[in-house]
């Protein structure tokens, strides 16, 4: 998959979010926290309702919603948190360099150094391509482990 971009998420469209977590397993996934079957209104008052969070749409060459993810506010303005990824089936298998791309620069237009993130050990294609961008693992525990990416 190529011809990736970004596009941010403002104002609150979940629509998009809906139909790329219509299926529950994938929701569990994305947020374990989260009520199935996937509810607007819940992402927009308590997953994505930060004032200086940022989320966005991972787009394809015809226009169309094919990923999501969110940049929480870290440590401080500086870090960013990522979380929230998802990318559809048909968008997988070689996108994610892209993607990882797409996450970084996003995160520096919103002035941060570093972005930080969780993931699940157990999640071997996700952890390789941290790896391969260039994440740094900083700790594990419980079954995930916690990583950084110096922006330059």
């Amino acid at each position: 998959m190529a011809d990736l971009t970004a596009r941010r998420n403002m104002p609150f469209d979940l629509e998009p979010l809906g139909r790329l977590l219509a299926d529950e397993e994938d929701l569990a996934l994305v947020n374990p926290n989260a009520q199935r079957p996937f509810d607007a209104s819940e992402w927009s008052e308590k997953w994505l309702n930060e004032a200086d969070d940022a989320s966005f749409y991972v787009v394809d060459a015809d226009g169309r919603e094919v990923g999501f993810f969110a940049l929480r506010v870290g440590v401080g303005p500086e870090v960013r948190h990522l979380t929230y990824v998802f990318v559809e089936d048909s968008a997988r298998g070689g996108a994610g360099a892209e993607i990882a791309r797409l996450v970084e620069d996003a995160a520096r237009e919103l002035g941060a150094l570093s972005i930080t993130l969780k993931v699940e050990l157990d999640n071997e294609p996700a952890l390789n391509l941290y790896r391969s961008s260039g994440y740094e693992e900083l700790a594990s525990r419980g079954g995930m482990a916690t990583m950084r990416l110096d922006l330059e």
